[in-house]
């Protein structure tokens, strides 16, 4: 979407919802007021996650209209006085910058979350989701850690009990894992799939580091919430070894991996045109190297200048000799 000469990529899931929300987001000002309690209250009850500026104009809101210039993409940024903000809202100073979600909020503070866009890019995310492609490829950005239930669409009884154990510790445990990992569940496994090369059970715990590429499987088979604890634990003290990333021996295998899913429901749909594929650049690279041996000259070739064509060239270059004498006469 272009607007004033800058041009906003939309990064969500291909569907009539998202790009409209992400068309109504960015064609609005960069940061809606919000001047009343009701206005807030509306707010929340449309939005999943507020990002929100409180106090008057300072350096900390030039620092916020910076981040919502290139964030706006993503979520809705607000202003509001501290007058509009709900009572049980405790702010120690003013400004300050808040993000409502899952019925709680958090308040930044620069000495201990760094960089304010970066604070907001990590924390824009609700705390439990459903999960696509594209949003699971986003929180990659942020470094932390995911924890997915892979369930079948639908909700079959063991893949709600696997969904709910996810959404348990999430809400119960929020303080202790909020920093490292988000939660969620994912219903197409396609792009777990290609991140493991393999076929994964359905419904199963994985835990993904899209960082690098990297993802962590149970070593036992998790049945509890306490099963599921030990195993984020493990995830963050080393004791259960990653698996995948992005070194040169797991790029090789992806390729090799990327073109064999790509070639194979060529040949079930269509063998011939299969065999066309794999057959044209075979004959290529054959008829290239047969051009290339054609034309290396043998040492036969080079025994036949030594003994003869030396001789027979010789009367040549004497007529040569000749003419230009007679043109220098």
């Amino acid at each position: 979407m272009l607007k004033k000469d800058v041009k906003y990529n939309y990064q969500g899931p291909r569907t009539k919802d998202g790009i409209l929300d992400f068309a109504n987001r960015v064609a609005g000002p960069l940061v809606r007021s919000l001047s009343s309690p009701k206005l807030f209250q509306h707010a929340m009850s449309r939005h999943d996650v507020m990002i929100v500026y409180v106090g008057a104009t300072s350096p900390l809101k030039g620092n916020f209209t910076s981040a919502a210039e290139e964030l706006i993409v993503h979520s809705y940024f607000f202003s509001a006085p501290r007058d509009v903000l709900p009572k049980e809202v405790s702010l120690p100073s003013l400004p300050a910058v808040l993000v409502f979600k899952d019925g709680t909020y958090s308040t930044f503070n620069e000495e201990v979350d760094g960089d304010l866009k970066t604070w907001i890019n990590r924390e824009r995310f609700p705390n439990f989701l459903k999960i696509d492609s594209f949003t699971l490829y986003a929180m990659g950005e942020t470094e932390k850690f995911v924890l997915l239930a892979l369930v079948k669409k639908g909700l079959c009884e063991k893949s709600l009990r696997f969904k709910n154990l996810v959404e348990k510790l999430a809400t119960e445990l929020r303080e202790t894992y909020n920093r490292f990992f988000y939660f969620g569940f994912m219903e197409d496994s396609d792009y777990i799939r290609g991140l493991v090369m393999d076929d994964v059970i359905i419904p199963s715990f994985i835990v993904v580091n899209l960082s690098n590429d990297g993802y962590f499987l149970p070593l036992v088979a998790v049945e509890t919430e306490h099963h599921l604890q030990e195993f984020l634990d493990g995830v963050l003290t080393g004791s259960i070894q990653a698996q995948g990333g992005n070194g040169a021996i797991q790029r090789v295998r992806r390729f090799i991996y990327d073109t064999k899913t790509t070639l194979q429901p060529v040949f079930s749909q269509a063998p011939l045109l299969f065999c066309f594929l794999v057959s044209l650049p075979l004959c290529l690279v054959t008829l290239f190297c047969y051009l290339c041996l054609k034309k290396r000259p043998s040492a036969y070739d080079d025994e036949d200048d030594d003994n003869g064509d030396g001789v027979l060239l010789a009367p040549s270059v004497g007529r040569r000799k000749k003419l230009t004498e007679k043109k220098i006469d």
